[in-house]
């Protein structure tokens, strides 16, 4: 073998080497036939946790240290959150499960609005749990409930809640069906779950790709778990708003 075919060999590798770097979602071997749900696979994308549901990277959590970015000043500009709230048709006597809840930037803005109600701040991390109760004593709110989730269950009580809502939250749950059947339990009959996930249909929309998602593939994930969709208001800048029902099997 002569010296350049050599060098073509190697260039070549380098070339296979690159490709394989740049698309994180290629498994690095076939899944095993298993029953579970998800499927873990060693080379995945730098944002995402290498398992998979459904098709779909779950995204990294983002941390505690990120609250500054929640409760950014020019989060309503960006984002409008205001608008979600107008839209969810919530009444005084509502109870209100914010998914995810943060720092409770939503719950606290939900909570005035059920004078009869309550929202409980659901969160897997302790330290977000500790800002909102700092919050709910700097702004004399009542109706905001936190409670420890674990990475499975959202721990809240069988049908207890109207409401579900997560914003930009969905798509890092470790355990999503596992997760969604514990909201589902606690749903009322005809209780709604309402999606805010960045659209990911859209290349343009500066958010990492793992923690965009696309309405089909919601929709896909939901009627997993026995969810029926209701509507998509895409009265957001960059988000779908994705409306789910608990089907009334009373009724």
């Amino acid at each position: 073998m002569s010296h350049k075919q050599k060098l073509n060999i190697i260039v070549i590798l380098l070339v296979i080497l690159e490709c394989l770097l740049l698309a994180p979602t290629i498994a690095a071997h076939a899944a095993s036939p298993s029953t579970n749900v998800y499927e873990q696979r060693t080379i995945h994308n730098l944002n995402g946790i290498g398992k998979y549901y459904m098709g779909r990277e779950i995204a990294q959590v983002m941390g505690h240290t990120g609250a500054g970015w929640l409760e950014r000043p020019n989060r309503e500009a960006e984002e409008q959150p205001s608008k979600i709230i107008s839209v969810l048709n919530l009444k005084p006597h509502d109870v209100v499960a914010d998914i995810g809840a943060g720092t409770g930037y939503m719950s606290f803005r939900i909570a005035p609005l059920l004078t009869a109600g309550k929202v409980i701040a659901v969160d897997i991390q302790p330290e977000m749990l500790d800002i909102i109760e700092f919050f709910k004593k700097e702004k004399n709110i009542s109706n905001v409930e936190p409670v420890l989730a674990t990475l499975t269950d959202p721990n809240l009580p069988p049908a207890s809640i109207d409401l579900a809502l997560m914003v930009d939250a969905y798509h890092e749950l470790e355990y999503p069906q596992d997760v969604m059947q514990g909201i589902i339990k606690a749903l009322k009959p005809s209780g709604r779950v309402v999606l805010v996930e960045y659209r990911g249909e859209n290349p343009f929309i500066m958010i990492k790709r793992l923690h965009k998602m696309t309405q089909k593939q919601v929709r896909k994930e939901m009627q997993a778990v026995g969810l029926v969709w209701r509507e998509t208001k895409n009265l957001l800048p960059q988000q779908h708003l994705m409306v789910f029902e608990k089907p009334n099997t009373n009724s």
